[in-house]
């Protein structure tokens, strides 16, 4: 098929994985040609059946010889310390990756070990690869072999507050980002604490002040700044599905009014097709944007003017992974960006 992208996913029997192949399906320039999970076989509208009708796939063990066969990109729906050990195969057989997994987020190995228990494996690819926030690193996607997508908590705290850490740095004085995120961001692994009698008609707060995602979120502001930024990071468990609702209190030496704050982003975000800045007063609310891959953003300001609030809400699995992910496919291979996602 001319000018068709042919694309693989592996990990397609976890909810990111999936995610993916229901965008792909969808997309006008892309043909899914390969699929893989670890521990699930079989036909793919057997595996969900509300694929029947829609794709003849048969999701099979991986295998990176069939994948560069059969693929001009692949995406790694993989778990965290899986992926380094297939991207590399992939990269130098001319294959693109995209990994949705932290393997290649944090640029530095040490940080890396100490985050998620293990050595890294590949090494020299983690400095080739490219950070997939699109909003702040879009001429480098286009160029790139290897994205690392973003984490889901990331995106929504990263995009809100980008625009204040890229304008104010010298006024900051800490961020405190108060996170919360619906149940299929812990994954589709069974897990007691996961199950429905557990989260339902409950909200709790989990990895306080310890949470995976707080260096990737650390990383990419300081990149912003110019200069470290440590930002107080903890994330609560919603007895929702999907959605994230970021609440971020930014404490600032001088003054800011809400006319400026508003300003300032509406005019960073001024030709972004997927973030939306509410009208003044307005709240997100994750009702708004799930199954889409927009990022809302409200914002606030103290009676001082020295406390700025930003909220933001987006969909944990599209703009938090598969949707941002294929975002930044369309970004590297010359689609136009909103291709498949609107």
């Amino acid at each position: 098929m001319k000018n068709i992208l042919k694309a693989g996913i592996a990990g397609v029997s976890g909810y990111t994985g999936k995610e993916a192949l229901s965008i792909l399906l969808k997309h006008p320039r892309v043909r899914v040609t390969y699929v893989a999970a670890n521990n699930t076989r079989g036909r793919v509208d057997g595996i969900y059946p509300e694929f029947l009708g829609r794709t003849d796939l048969v999701c099979q063990k991986f295998n990176i010889v069939q994948a560069v066969q059969h693929c001009d990109v692949v995406f790694l729906a993989l778990p965290h310390t899986e992926s380094m050990r297939v991207a590399g195969k992939l990269l130098k057989a001319g294959v693109k990756v995209i990994d949705l997994s932290a393997d290649y987020r944090l640029k530095s190995t040490r940080v890396y070990g100490r985050w998620y228990g293990r050595q890294h494996a590949d090494v020299q690819n983690v400095a080739k690869a490219v950070y997939g926030l699109p909003e702040l690193f879009r001429q480098k996607i286009k160029t790139a072999a290897l994205v690392a997508n973003p984490g889901c908590y990331p995106t929504a705290a990263i995009l809100g507050l980008a625009p204040l850490v890229t304008a104010k740095t010298s006024s900051i004085i800490s961020v405190v980002v108060d996170a919360k995120s619906g149940v299929s961001g812990a994954g589709r692994k069974a897990s007691l604490d996961l199950l429905s009698s557990e989260v339902n008609e409950n909200f709790k707060a989990y990895k306080v002040l310890a949470h995976q995602h707080t260096p990737e979120i650390d990383q990419v502001l300081s990149k912003l700044a110019g200069k470290k930024m440590a930002v107080h990071f903890v994330a609560h468990l919603l007895p929702i599905n999907r959605g994230i609702l970021n609440t971020m209190y930014v404490h600032l030496k001088e003054g800011i009014t809400l006319g400026q704050l508003r300003a300032l982003y509406k005019k960073f975000y001024k030709t972004e097709p997927f973030v939306r800045i509410l009208p003044s007063g307005g709240q997100p609310e994750v009702k708004n944007v799930a199954n889409t891959n927009f990022c809302d953003i409200g914002l606030a300001v103290s009676a001082d003017g020295k406390m700025a609030v930003i909220t933001s809400a987006i969909d944990n699995l599209v703009k938090g992974a598969a949707g941002q992910a294929v975002q930044n496919m369309n970004i590297m291979c010359g689609f136009t960006e909103n291709q498949g996602l609107l």
